[in-house]
């Protein structure tokens, strides 16, 4: 009753185009934007998780992520990173827009081939580096990973195994070259850690932009005994 009577003196503005929110099933997502927002469904790369538009038969590479030699078994996303999806990224990762985390876990929902796939997964998150999540205040991928737990239910959980031990420099507008060689041994397993050869790992981050921060991650769990290790992330693009 609290949040009805907030929503009415001061209602939600969309993160994409900052009109008002009316009510409807995202909560900080207008209705026109939402229409605007791609749950990405099968058919779609099993590397990645782009999805393939358009009747597919036999093999495809996929463009997005043919320069990769994955380490991990297969990867998928919730959705498509643009738009009205994309805005909600950004309010989380740069504005400290954890209210976006809401619509974050109603978009995993509605992905449901994803959320049956990591039930009862051991989901990792990405980790940021001490000196970075002291600057933002969290780790957007574990809070990420947090929303899928919830979404997928049954015995889906969140360990943070994984810990950064470089400082590497902002990975966004580098090429794939650059980004392989500043997270060249970056991760490492957290002391006390230990991995579970037989158990489902999927390594969670917020978008799949060229998979190498994943990559790097799934080679200190494969080195480490993982030999079931997929990867999952909100977004691609």
């Amino acid at each position: 009753m609290i949040r009805g009577v907030g929503d009415v003196v001061f209602p939600p503005t969309c993160v994409h185009c900052q009109g008002v929110v009316e009510e409807g099933e995202l909560r900080y997502v207008c209705e026109p934007c939402s229409r605007k927002i791609s749950v990405v469904r099968s058919p779609h790369c099993s590397t990645c998780g782009y999805p393939y538009f358009g009747e597919v038969s036999g093999e495809r590479m996929c463009p997005h992520c043919q320069d990769l030699t994955p380490v991990f078994g297969e990867g998928r996303t919730a959705v498509l990173s643009k738009g009205p999806a994309r805005s909600l990224v950004l309010a989380l990762k740069y504005h400290q827009g954890l209210h976006a985390l809401k619509d974050m876990e109603t978009l995993f929902r509605r992905a449901e081939e994803l959320t049956s796939w990591v039930r009862g997964a051991i989901l990792v998150p990405v980790p940021l580096h001490p000196r970075k999540e002291r600057e933002r205040g969290f780790n957007q991928s574990l809070l990420i990973a947090q929303c899928l737990e919830r979404a997928a239910g049954g015995e889906t959980r969140v360990e943070e195994i994984l810990r950064r031990v470089v400082d590497t420099v902002s990975q966004t507008h580098h090429d794939k070259e650059t980004r392989l060689a500043n997270l060249k041994n970056a991760f490492a397993l957290r002391r006390g850690a230990a991995i579970t050869a037989d158990h489902h790992y999927i390594l969670v981050d917020d978008i799949f932009t060229t998979g190498s921060t994943l990559n790097s991650c799934a080679l200190v769990l494969r080195r480490t005994g993982s030999l079931n290790l997929d990867v999952v992330t909100f977004g691609h693009g």
